[in-house]
């Protein structure tokens, strides 16, 4: 049964679906006021999908369960990753993307979007998707599990647009924790629209309206 959620559609009978990632220790609600302030007028009808992620202990914050896509088991976010419930987050985002295919939205016309956490779990699923998306968000995140993701990747998303923003005075994933990981993807051929922001771990108007942009060539394209 795929994960609880929230849900805002632009239009009536929305024809490409959104589905947006929340951090760790937050929930769907964090990212659905943004809706407003991102849609353009001009754009199709959208379903945007807030997932709340499963409740589980965090062991970077002492054990106490909250939600998150996995574990963060050292303090740096990096160290001694959580293999297994990255895998099971998979696992939960093909559900939420087979639950649009139901709904008569394809992957084709489905975006994945994540901040921190859930900007990591953006491209664990994204990239390993057996359908090529419209396009991965990637918002203040990293690439978990890069050793092998070159092996683990499927061939229909290997072209697919990946929007990056970060910001330079990032705390929690510093901009060269991302600098590192955008490298690594563009190695192995994934090509990555880099933003960088004068901010810290958040969201600013200069990223919005960027990402704005970006969608509507996106939604265009189809």
């Amino acid at each position: 049964m795929p994960l609880p959620t929230i849900e805002r559609e632009t239009k009536p009978s929305p024809t490409w679906s959104v589905i947006w990632l929340h951090g760790l220790g937050a929930d769907g609600n964090d990212f659905a006021p943004i809706v407003p302030e991102l849609v353009d007028p001009a754009w199709p009808g959208i379903r945007f999908v807030f997932p709340h992620a499963p409740i589980r202990p965090v062991t970077v914050n002492n054990g106490v369960p909250m939600r998150a896509w996995y574990d963060i088991k050292g303090m740096s976010i990096a160290d001694k990753q959580d293999a297994e419930g990255i895998h099971a987050s998979v696992a939960e985002v093909e559900q939420l993307i087979a639950r649009e295919g139901e709904r008569g939205v394809p992957a084709s016309r489905i975006v994945l979007a994540g901040f921190s956490q859930g900007g990591a779990m953006v491209l664990s699923a994204g990239l390993r998707h057996a359908e090529a998306l419209a396009g991965l968000v990637v918002l203040s995140a990293y690439l978990p599990l890069h050793e092998t993701i070159e092996d683990d990747r499927h061939g229909a998303n290997h072209a697919t647009p990946i929007f990056w923003g970060h910001g330079s005075a990032d705390p929690v994933v510093p901009m060269a924790m991302g600098e590192h990981s955008r490298q690594a993807l563009e190695a192995i051929g994934h090509h990555v629209d880099w933003h960088s922001y004068p901010m810290a771990h958040s969201v600013n108007l200069d990223e919005i309206n960027d990402l704005r942009a970006w969608l509507s060539e996106r939604f265009a394209a189809a």
